[in-house]
């Protein structure tokens, strides 16, 4: 049987460089299968707009897998759209209804300059990472399953917090475009596990403040971070990282 199509409306974003003003600008749609995926959906629309010898929109994607964290997109005005605990190029185009107009925009965060239509600069977590989300002491080989025990408990929380995949839906959701949660994950991850203690200090410390220098602002303890993270991170998280902070000052 064949998969029902749709006609949508697509109100996407358009801007030519970090320098100029953007505007949206709408195009119809025609015979768009619910089956496909939202970023087939896309290739779509930049096909028509080749074909009519006009600009494609530029979008950044990669694995289309729910891995990479680039398909950063704001759509309907939910973080990677009208689903939970997906990337943009894992929802579908069933999520839309025929005649729908879907409204496609950039991440709204201080900390990621728009640098052409959707694609905005996510350096900045690159550089929270580079401040401190390592392990640079020599921890040896890899070492027995058993040589270092670690409680199931701590292991199966530090790898739901290392499930985090950099998207940016956190600083683009909040109101305050905080990166707490993002933070709070890369720290958490190595927090609970022995090979981390040796820089906790430090790590808490430089990632925070490298946060607040690239322009994220506070958290708001509204919790939206964890509604729109599509890998599901929870805020609890946040409490660590306020408690790895707290004693690394006590520290000095």
């Amino acid at each position: 049987m064949a998969s029902k199509a749709i006609n949508i409306n697509v109100k996407v974003w358009r801007q030519a460089s970090p320098k100029d003003k953007g505007k949206f600008e709408t195009y119809p749609l025609k015979d768009i299968s619910v089956d496909s995926s939202f970023l087939e959906m896309m290739d779509v629309l930049n096909e028509q707009l080749i074909t009519e010898g006009k600009q494609p929109v530029a979008f950044d994607h990669d694995c289309r897998e729910g891995i990479c964290g680039m398909c950063s997109l704001y759509i309907n005005g939910r973080a990677h759209g009208p689903d939970e605990e997906v990337t943009t190029c894992q929802l579908h185009m069933r999520k839309f209804h025929d005649g729908q107009t879907v409204v496609i925009e950039p991440w709204r965060a201080g900390g990621f300059p728009v640098i052409k239509d959707l694609m905005v600069d996510r350096g900045a977590y690159e550089k929270i990472l580079q401040a401190g989300g390592f392990v640079s002491v020599n921890t040896g080989g890899v070492p027995d399953g058993n040589a270092i025990p670690i409680p199931k408990a701590d292991a199966d929380e530090a790898m739901d917090a290392a499930s985090c995949i950099g998207c940016g839906a956190c600083a683009a959701t909040c109101k305050n475009s905080s990166a707490m949660l993002f933070v709070a994950a890369k720290v958490s991850q190595l927090a609970l596990l022995p090979q981390g203690k040796i820089e906790a200090t430090r790590r808490a410390k430089n990632m925070v403040a490298k946060m607040d220098e690239l322009g994220f602002g506070s958290c708001t303890n509204t919790g939206a971070c964890e509604v729109e993270c599509p890998k599901g991170i929870s805020v609890a998280h946040i409490a660590r990282l306020n408690r790895e902070y707290l004693v690394a000052n006590l520290k000095g």
